[in-house]
């Protein structure tokens, strides 16, 4: 009876899978045509002044030079940065004042307290757009910790023009250091990937829009229509929140691949990673719940089950046992396990240097798949130096 039970569940298990399978194929072969990455470009003269930069802050003294000084290389289609702080205690609003003595560009304001129902990172962005220029055309924001190359914004907004979106948003060249995150941040990089339509195709469904906040370009008469960031206040995926209302409403939105345009140094280390970055992939402030917790069983499925699986159907044939639902599962799991170290090879290039732990991050995927549960059983209650209830 114990082995009717156990086979019957491996069936159901195999079945779940097969079907898992067929929608990340369905996804990942759309790949195959997506635009190429955006390149450097230089500015031209209809693009004077045309857009106005916010970047939000909170105790990044550490990490925002970088920021500044790639912003500050931008061409004459850089109207202004504002730079918006919330009371950092570490030196940041110092920094940015220097660093606005360079380039008059760069300005700093304050934002007011936290009203009720904002999250940090949207209120501050909110706050920015209330102090752009009317003159702009273009709103981009910006995250403290990214590294913008020179021709960044003029790639942006040349394309964004050239072929009508609305909104874009880009997924950086990532900068890791330390052994433990170079083996869990590609597990959980995978963890969207997988999910998700990759940089460069565009979402057929608003649902499943994709956007990156760190680098984040949207028309001002756009944002205009949804006051600013309001329709995402509450939402600790304020970008992805915000790009799927702004698809919803027709505009037209695109997530392309920004690797050779900007570079990220998101967190120190793998607790970090797992604490900070993992606390929003679920990205359920943009979701139903069905479409959470159905992700989660795809991911169950696809990504967290294969080798486990790989594992088990060898050992039990090597016992002897010869079903041949084994051999699917054996058969399938391989495939998958296959599939996923094959992906390493297609995101490398959006790793600045390489490591050898890179290469082992499919050993992490259990841990990744974990992380996005537990994030889809609660909202956070701590995020970037602040506490909500």
């Amino acid at each position: 009876m114990n082995s009717v039970l156990f086979y019957g569940f491996i069936f159901g298990v195999l079945l779940s899978q097969l079907v898992a399978t067929a929608i990340l194929l369905s996804r990942l072969l759309k790949g195959a045509t997506r635009r190429s990455p955006l390149v450097p470009q230089t500015a031209d003269p209809s693009l004077l002044g045309k857009v106005s930069v916010v970047v939000p802050t909170l105790n990044e003294a550490a990490r925002i030079t970088p920021c500044l000084t790639g912003l500050s290389q931008q061409s004459y289609e850089l109207r202004e940065v504002i730079v918006v702080d919330s009371n950092s205690q570490d030196g940041t609003q110092e920094i940015v004042k220097a660093a606005g003595q360079s380039d008059p560009r760069l300005r700093l304001i304050t934002d007011d307290p936290l009203p009720k129902g904002w999250v940090g990172r949207p209120w501050a962005l909110h706050t920015g757009y209330l102090h752009i220029s009317p003159h702009s055309e273009w709103f981009l924001g910006v995250d403290a910790d990214t590294e913008p190359q020179p021709g960044l914004i003029a790639s942006l907004v040349n394309t964004a023009k050239t072929e009508g979106y609305d909104m874009v948003s880009l997924a950086p060249q990532f900068i890791l250091q330390y052994s433990g995150e170079w083996c869990l941040q590609p597990a959980l990089l995978m963890t969207l990937l997988f999910r998700f339509d990759s940089a460069g195709v565009d979402a057929v469904s608003p649902s499943r829009v994709m956007a990156n906040g760190q680098c984040f370009l949207c028309r001002r008469t756009v944002l205009k229509q949804f006051d600013g960031y309001t329709s995402a206040a509450g939402s600790f995926c304020d970008d992805v929140t915000l790009a799927r209302n702004i698809a919803a409403a027709g505009y037209k939105v695109g997530f392309f691949d920004g690797s050779k345009v900007i570079k990220v140094r998101m967190y120190e280390g793998a607790k970090e990673t797992w604490d900070e970055w993992g606390r929003s992939l679920d990205l359920k402030d943009a979701a139903e719940p069905a479409q959470v917790w159905g992700d989660v069983l795809f991911l169950l499925c696809v990504q967290a089950l294969p080798l486990p699986l790989l594992l088990l159907s060898s050992y039990l044939l090597y016992l002897g046992n010869s079903y041949p639902i084994l051999f699917i599962l054996l058969a399938l799991n391989s495939f998958l396990f296959i599939l996923r170290c094959g992906m390493l090879i297609a995101i490398a290039s959006s790793y600045s240097g390489s490591s050898f732990w890179f290469w082992l991050s499919p050993l992490a995927d259990v841990l990744a798949v974990l992380r996005i549960f537990l994030s889809s059983l609660k909202k956070p209650t701590k995020w970037r130096g602040r506490s909500y209830s």
